[in-house]
C-alpha cells in the first residue's frame, strides 16, 4: 500500500509506522562515529529490538546488546551474532545458554561474578568477562532512569574493588546516561577515570553503556569524537564499546491512531483515541513527558481546563479502563472529529519494546515505510496474541 508519509491519511487503524529512510540516516551516522572514533557501537535491544528490521542495520554495525536469555538468544538468532550481554542477575538455569549467546559477558557485582564465571566459561570457553561499576556520578534528572543514584542495585563501586581484579576480569561497563549529549559524557568520563583508571592495566576492554544520543539534532558530534579519541590516546590498549539504544530509533518514525469519541466535563475536552498512554506509549507516563503531535501545538497540561469552549484544545485519552490513561493538552488546526487521524511523533525506541495487552486492548500494527512510499506491514496483532501471554 502506497502511503501519503506526513498525513497517512490511507491508514486508518494504530500503526507503529519505521520509515527506512530516517532508520538508515541514523545508522550511517553512528557508522560514521563508529569509524572516525575507533569504536565499537552496538545496538541496544531494550530500546529497540524489532528484528525484521535487522538486514538493514547489519550493512552499518556487527554487534548487540542483550540484557536477558531471551535477547541474547534474539542476538544470536536474529541478528546472526553473539551478544554483549549484562543482566542485573543471572540464574542457575540460563547462565549456560546465555553464555554460549554471548561474546561478553558482564556481571553486575562481585558475587554474582564469583558464582557464575565458571559455569559461563564451562558453556563458552572464548566468553570475555566484564564487571559493571558505579562512578557514583550521573546527570540524569529523572530518578526513574538514574542507574547511580543513592542506593542503587547497579554496578560496584571503587571503593569495593579489591587492588588486583579476580582472575577472568577483562573488562568495564559503566551506564550513567540517559538521552544525554557529549558534553554530559565528557563530564561524566572524568569521573570514570578519577575512579576507575587504577584498574584500566588490568583490562582489554571498556564499555561506556547507552544514553548516548548522537543522532539528535542538537548533539555535538565531533565533540564525541574527540573525546573518545582522547581516551584512546590514554589507553591505547583499551578496546572502547558505546551501546546506545535510543540513538538508533530517534525520530525514525510514528504511531498513528484515530479519534474513535469526543467527550466533554467541566469544560475539558477529551478526545478518546484508539490506542492507550499505558499501554502503547508507557514512558510518556512513567518519565513522565507530553510526546508532539503532528499538526497540534503542545500547551501545559492543565490548558484544556481554561481554554475557551471554541478553541480546538483538548487532552487527548486512551482507550484502557486506568483512569490516569490520558495526556494534554494540545491545540490541533481544527476541531477534532471521529475518525481522524492523530500521529504521535517519535514513537519507535522504548515503545514497541514495552507495549502489553493489559485490559486486552487491541495492540497497534508495525509497519516499515520504504522509501518509495510503499508501507510493508511487519506484525499484526490478533486476539490469539492476547490469549497466548494468559496461557
Amino acid at each position: 500500500m502506497k502511503v501519503n508519509k506526513e498525513t497517512y491519511a490511507e491508514v486508518h487503524t494504530p500503526i507503529y509506522i519505521l520509515e527506512e529512510e530516517r532508520l538508515r540516516t541514523n545508522l550511517q551516522l553512528i557508522a560514521r562515529v563508529a569509524k572516525e572514533a575507533d569504536v565499537e557501537v552496538i545496538l541496544a535491544f531494550k530500546a529497540f529490538a524489532l528484528w525484521k528490521t535487522f538486514p538493514i542495520f547489519r550493512a552499518y554495525i556487527d554487534g548487540t546488546t542483550a540484557s536477558s536469555l531471551n535477547e541474547a538468544l534474539l542476538a544470536y538468532r536474529e541478528f546472526g551474532a553473539r551478544a554483549h550481554t549484562f543482566s542485573p542477575a543471572y540464574t542457575d538455569d540460563e547462565i549456560g545458554e546465555i553464555a554460549r549467546c554471548s561474546d561478553i559477558l558482564t556481571f553486575n557485582s562481585l558475587s554474582q561474578y564469583c558464582r557464575y564465571a565458571t559455569a559461563a566459561k564451562a558453556a563458552h570457553p572464548d566468553v570475555s568477562l566484564g564487571l559493571r561499576v558505579n562512578p557514583e556520578y550521573s546527570e540524569v534528572g529523572t530518578a526513574l532512569y538514574n542507574p547511580c543514584a543513592e542506593g542503587t542495585r547497579f554496578g560496584v563501586s571503587a571503593d569495593k574493588l579489591p587492588e588486583h581484579l579476580p582472575d577472568g576480569i577483562e573488562g568495564f561497563h559503566c551506564h550513567c546516561h540517559c538521552e544525554s549529549g557529549a558534553d554530559v559524557f565528557v563530564r561524566t568520563l572524568a569521573h570514570i577515570e578519577t575512579q576507575f583508571s587504577p584498574w584500566f592495566g588490568q583490562l582489554k576492554w571498556m564499555n561506556f553503556g547507552g544514553g548516548h544520543l548522537m543522532t539528535r539534532r542538537d548533539y555535538d558530534v565531533p565533540l564525541l569524537v574527540e573525546t573518545l579519541r582522547g581516551f584512546h590516546r590514554r589507553y591505547p590498549h583499551l578496546h572502547v564499546i558505546l551501546e546506545p539504544g535510543s540513538a538508533f530509533a530517534w525520530e525514525t518514525g510514528v504511531l498513528v491512531s484515530q479519534v474513535v469519541d469526543i467527550v466533554e466535563d467541566h469544560g475539558i475536552k477529551t478526545a478518546i483515541l484508539n490506542v492507550s498512554f499505558t499501554c502503547h506509549m508507557p514512558d510518556c507516563l512513567e518519565m513522565p513527558y507530553q510526546p508532539a503531535v503532528r499538526g497540534a501545538e503542545t500547551l501545559p497540561p492543565d490548558a484544556a481546563a481554561h481554554c475557551a469552549p471554541e478553541a480546538p484544545v483538548y487532552r487527548l485519552g486512551g482507550n484502557s479502563c486506568l483512569s490516569g490513561d490520558f495526556m494534554g493538552s494540545w491545540l490541533f488546526e481544527r476541531p477534532l472529529s471521529v475518525g481522524d487521524n492523530v500521529i504521535f511523533e517519535d514513537m519507535l525506541h522504548y515503545t514497541t519494546v514495552k507495549t502489553h495487552m493489559f485490559n486486552g486492548i487491541s495492540h497497534p500494527s508495525i509497519a516499515l515505510l520504504h522509501a518509495d512510499g510503499e508501507l510493508e506491514m511487519l506484525r499484526v496483532f490478533t486476539y490469539e496474541d492476547y490469549k497466548n501471554r494468559m496461557d
